[in-house]
C-alpha cells in the first residue's frame, strides 16, 4: 500500500498524522522518567513519532566537547521540536553547558515555566498561586563572555539587545493573551544598570501599550523576588532577563512545593525544546523513585505547542487526577495526605489509568485557548545618528594613589583629548576622590574632547575622530602604561550611550 493511500485514510478518519520529534533520553534519572512519560503519551494517543538522539554525558566523555553529535543536530533541524530529559555536563575540563548551547544555537529566545500550586496534595503555604515565568534565554550575562583583565580583576559582559528585549516582552504579552492571563509584570534592576536593564524597561513600556486589556507593572528585581516568595498569588505572568529569570523561576517552583514538578518550554521562531527544569539527579538514578511530573508537564506543553490541545488536556487532567488521588512519589509524599507512595513506573501507570478523568478539587487544565496563535514579528532596526565623543581606557596599574595616576594621565593627554575622570570598580577616584575608597589594579580612565563642556548635571560632549583615540593609545603605550582594553563612548541621536561613574 503506498504512502498516499495511508495518508488519505488517516485524513478521512480524522486521525492526525504523527509529528516526528527529536527525543533525548538524557542522563541520570533521564532515561527512567522519559520512558515513563512516553508510555503516557502513547496510551493517550498523542500523535508523535520519536526520533532518538544522542546528547549529554556519554557524548562529552567520548571526546565530543560540544556534548551533541552531528546526527543529533540534523534530526533536530529536520523535526523542529526537541523533547529532552535532564542531562549531565561533566565537571571540569571546561565543558560548556549543552542546554545553553542548544538554546542559543537554535534561537530559543523564550524560556516558559508555568508553576501552579497543587495544595493540599503538594505542600505549599500558597495554595492559590498560578504563575508563568517567561525568561529571556539567549543573552544577558549568559552570553558567557568573560575575561581576566588584571591580576585582581575579572569581568563578565552583560549584553542586552533591543531585538532580544522586543521578542521576549512581546512573547510575554502574546502568551498572556493566548492563555487568558490578566497581568504581566516586568522585573529589572534599572535603578543601577540604567542602560542594560533600562533598555529592557523602556521596551516593556513601549510594547505594553499594544495590549490595553492586559494589566502591566514593573518592579525592581530584588523586591520583586522577595514579593514572589512572600505573596506569589499576586502575580500572573512575569517577564525578565536571563539571569533574573533563572533565579525567580526556581523560587516560584520551590514556593509551589517542588522544583521537580515543573516543566519548561524553550521557544524560538523555528524550533522549540521541552524539558523538565530539574537536573539529572544521578544519586537516585536507576532506583525507580524519580518523579516524572516535570517531564510530563513539559510533554503537555509540547503537545499544546504542536496544536494537539485535546490530548494535552487529557494528559494534564489525568496527571492532576493522579495527584489528587494521592499516588505520590517520595519527593512529595506526605503522611496523612498521600494515599500511597509509588515509584516512577507505578506513577506513570496511575496516570494512564486516569486518562479521560478530570480532577474534582484541583483546577482543570488551563492550556492555550483555541484559535489564539503567538506571533512575533521580525525586528526592524531604526537608524540612529551615532557620534563618537570619547573613550574609556582601562589600565592595569599597580599603584594605589589615584592622584598619582591621575596627574600622570592629565599630563599625557594630547590630540585634543583630556582626562575627564578615573574610576576604580565603577567609583570615581579622580579628580577629588575619597581617600577611603578601596582601589584595585584596574583603572577606567575617561578621555573626552578638550572643548567638551563639563556640567555637573549632564555634560555636553563634542565629537572626536577615531584617529585621536589611536594616537592617544600610541602615546600611552610609549609612556609604558599597560592598556588592557578600551570602550568607545558614543551618543545615539544626541543621547548618551554610556554610564557615568559613581560619584561623577
Amino acid at each position: 500500500m503506498n504512502t498516499n493511500t495511508v495518508l488519505n485514510r488517516q485524513e478521512q478518519q480524522h486521525i492526525p498524522v504523527a509529528t516526528k520529534i527529536a527525543v533525548a533520553k538524557g542522563d541520570g534519572i533521564g532515561p527512567e522518567i522519559m520512558e515513563a512519560t512516553l508510555k503516557i503519551l502513547d496510551a493517550a494517543g498523542a500523535p508523535i513519532e520519536p526520533e532518538f538522539i544522542e546528547i549529554g554525558e556519554l557524548v562529552y566523555l567520548s571526546g565530543n566537547t560540544a556534548g551533541i553529535t552531528k546526527e543529533a543536530w540534523e534530526i533536530i533541524k529536520r523535526n523542529k521540536v526537541i523533547f529532552k530529559a535532564p542531562i549531565t555536563t561533566p565537571q571540569g575540563k571546561g565543558y560548556k553547558s549543552l542546554n545553553v548551547t542548544l538554546r542559543k544555537s537554535l534561537g530559543l529566545f523564550a524560556n516558559v515555566r508555568p508553576v501552579t500550586a497543587l495544595s493540599p496534595y503538594v505542600h505549599t503555604y500558597f495554595p492559590n498561586m498560578n504563575i508563568v515565568v517567561i525568561r529571556e534565554n539567549e543573552e544577558d550575562l549568559y552570553a558567557g563572555i568573560e575575561h581576566q583583565q588584571t591580576q585582581d580583576v575579572v569581568q563578565c559582559l552583560k549584553l542586552i539587545t533591543r531585538p532580544g528585549c522586543e521578542r521576549i516582552i512581546r512573547y510575554a504579552f502574546e502568551y498572556a493573551r493566548a492563555y487568558g492571563r490578566k497581568k504581566v509584570t516586568c522585573m529589572v534592576k534599572d535603578n543601577i544598570m540604567k542602560l542594560t536593564d533600562g533598555l529592557f524597561h523602556k521596551v516593556f513600556e513601549e510594547i505594553c501599550c499594544e495590549y490595553p486589556e492586559i494589566i502591566n507593572e514593573t518592579q525592581i528585581i530584588d523586591i520583586g523576588a522577595a514579593k514572589l516568595a512572600a505573596h506569589p498569588e499576586q502575580y500572573d505572568v512575569v517577564v525578565t532577563s536571563n539571569l533574573y529569570g533563572d533565579i525567580v523561576s526556581d523560587i516560584v517552583a520551590e514556593v509551589a512545593g517542588s522544583v521537580g514538578m515543573a516543566g519548561s518550554a524553550n521557544v524560538g521562531t523555528n524550533v522549540a525544546m521541552f524539558e523538565a527544569i530539574h537536573g539529572s539527579a544521578p544519586d537516585i538514578a536507576g532506583k525507580n523513585i524519580a518523579n516524572p511530573s516535570g517531564l510530563i508537564n513539559a510533554a503537555v506543553n509540547m503537545l499544546a505547542h504542536l496544536g494537539y490541545t485535546a490530548v494535552a488536556k487529557k494528559i494534564k487532567n489525568a496527571w492532576l487526577s493522579t495527584i489528587e488521588a494521592g499516588y505520590h512519589t517520595s519527593d512529595i509524599f506526605q503522611k496523612g495526605v498521600s494515599f500511597k507512595r509509588v515509584g516512577t513506573d507505578e506513577f506513570a501507570q496511575e496516570v494512564i489509568n486516569r486518562l479521560g478523568s478530570v480532577p474534582e478539587q484541583l483546577p482543570q487544565s488551563d492550556l492555550k485557548q483555541d484559535g489564539h496563535k503567538i506571533k512575533i514579528p521580525g525586528y526592524h532596526r531604526k537608524i540612529q545618528d551615532k557620534k563618537l565623543v570619547g573613550v574609556d581606557v582601562f589600565i592595569d596599574w599597580q599603584g594605589d594613589d589615584p592622584e598619582e595616576i591621575g596627574q600622570e594621565l592629565s599630563n599625557i593627554a594630547a590630540f585634543k583629548l583630556k582626562l575627564k575622570m578615573i574610576t576604580n570598580r565603577g567609583v570615581k577616584v579622580f579628580p577629588k576622590g575619597i581617600k577611603e575608597t578601596y582601589c584595585t589594579d584596574h583603572w577606567r580612565c575617561r578621555f573626552v574632547a578638550e572643548d567638551s563642556i563639563i556640567k555637573r548635571d549632564e555634560p555636553v560632549y563634542m565629537s572626536i575622530e577615531y584617529e585621536q583615540v589611536l594616537a592617544l593609545l600610541s602615546k600611552l603605550h610609549a609612556n609604558e602604561f599597560d592598556v588592557i582594553k578600551t570602550e568607545n563612548l558614543y551618543e545615539f541621536d544626541g543621547k548618551r550611550g554610556f554610564s557615568l561613574g559613581q560619584g561623577e
